[in-house]
């Protein structure tokens, strides 16, 4: 063991305070090269303040997609296991997929629209319709109209 005193750790808060402290003079520093450095003044910052929340935000397509993958396991009255088990995925995974948590490749979501008795297709309609629906409730600013007959809603399988 050494005799000699340990090192103090500085601590250097990552948020300021929510009353910001008044700047006092700084503490004494040894004598040597580091003390006869000019001392910057230290600047006072006021408290940061929150951004306002969005008024609505855009749907997310995990989100529309697992909402349509439990809506339709739900319908049939099967458990997780059950379906995770037919379309070969464990079960935490689909799990996840239904609460909007993971993004699945394509492979992943056309083996559970299977286990359901449904097509790549067919899943995507419904989360399609879902997002028509949700954009007629919340219609969206700066919507300029559409050339296409399609309403402005198109997918690409």
């Amino acid at each position: 063991m050494s005799n000699q005193a340990p090192n103090e750790a500085r601590v250097i808060p990552l948020r300021p305070a929510t009353a910001p402290a008044p700047v006092t003079a700084p503490a004494a520093r040894p004598a040597g090269p580091v003390a006869d450095a000019p001392q910057r003044p230290r600047p006072v910052l006021a408290p940061r303040q929150t951004p306002p929340a969005p008024r609505s935000r855009e749907p997310l397509w995990r989100d529309l997609v697992g909402d349509v993958l439990r809506r339709e396991r739900l319908a049939q009255e099967r458990t997780l296991k059950d379906v995770a088990d037919a379309a070969r995925i464990s079960m935490p995974y689909l799990s996840e997929l239904e609460r909007g948590r993971k993004e699945a490749s394509s492979e992943v979501l056309a083996a559970a629209a299977r286990a359901l008795g449904l097509g790549l297709t067919d899943l995507l309609s419904l989360a399609q319709g879902e997002l028509t629906r949700l954009a007629q409730v919340r219609p969206a600013r700066h919507r300029t109209p559409s050339a296409s007959h399609h309403d402005g809603m198109c997918l690409a399988a």
